[in-house]
């Protein structure tokens, strides 16, 4: 499952081609990767028609696109095996191909696809709405549950000190609470406790300030380190915005 640097690899593709696009058609060929969204197909379409891309975002795992719609955005959710490309009209359908956004940039016409294999992911609509502790921080509502990440400038280790001094957990586990902080799976959980020379099964309530710094500091690290390298892929299902597999 794609973690937060190859999320955040697809984001900055978004970001690179899409940003300030028209939406002038969707298409949607399996209403599977729609189930997300309340109003089913039809109101996604007539929804996004017409709409803006503003600069995508992220949280975590988490990817957003706000669009002119008041305060509203395309939620999505990569799930196992989504993918997210950028393509020209002309290119033949991906295989897997659930979802085409075709959008103009003003000099040409472009098609936003979602792919997925498995069919775990989807595309959805959501309102954005104010975090509690940032003035001006706007994320989907979907979102307003999950922490924030080592790559998160507002990422605070002693406020997950304190909530992981009051668990009863293994520090793995606890790596993996996307509730306490986001971003983090299998891959860069083991990473980072590499890194920071910690064991997986060191019960949280036993961390010392310094340790949980270090862990989430390993984290950080190894994350900006793979984002370099476009992220992890261990086969065909996690590629950029262009196709590409990440070399981490």
């Amino acid at each position: 499952m794609p973690e937060l640097p190859e999320v955040e690899v697809v984001r900055r593709g978004i970001e690179q081609w899409a940003t300030n696009a028209q939406i002038i058609a969707v298409e949607v060929l399996d209403p599977r990767s729609l189930r997300r969204h309340v109003g089913g197909p039809e109101d996604f379409i007539a929804r996004l028609t017409g709409q803006r891309l503003a600069v995508g975002q992220r949280r975590g795992k988490y990817l957003w696109i706000p669009i002119d719609e008041g305060y509203n955005a395309v939620v999505v959710h990569l799930g196992m095996s989504g993918q997210l490309l950028i393509s020209q009209p002309d290119i033949p359908d991906q295989k897997h191909l659930k979802i085409r956004i075709t959008y103009t940039t003003g000099e040409s016409i472009q098609e936003l696809r979602f792919v997925d294999q498995r069919i775990f992911g989807g595309l959805y609509l959501d309102s954005l709405l104010p975090t509690q502790d940032q003035p001006g921080e706007l994320i989907p509502s979907t979102v307003m549950h999950i922490g924030r990440d080592p790559l998160d400038e507002h990422f605070d280790t002693e406020v997950i000190f304190l909530k992981l001094r009051k668990r009863k957990s293994s520090l793995k586990r606890a790596l993996l609470d996307q509730s306490l902080s986001s971003g983090i799976g299998n891959i860069y959980a083991d990473e980072a406790l590499y890194l920071a020379e910690l064991h997986y099964a060191r019960p949280t309530e036993t961390l010392t300030r310094k340790e949980v710094s270090r862990v989430y500091k390993a984290a950080e690290q190894v994350m900006t380190l793979a984002l370099a390298q476009g992220g992890t892929s261990f086969d065909a299902l996690y590629v950029n915005v262009n196709g590409e597999s990440g070399y981490f």
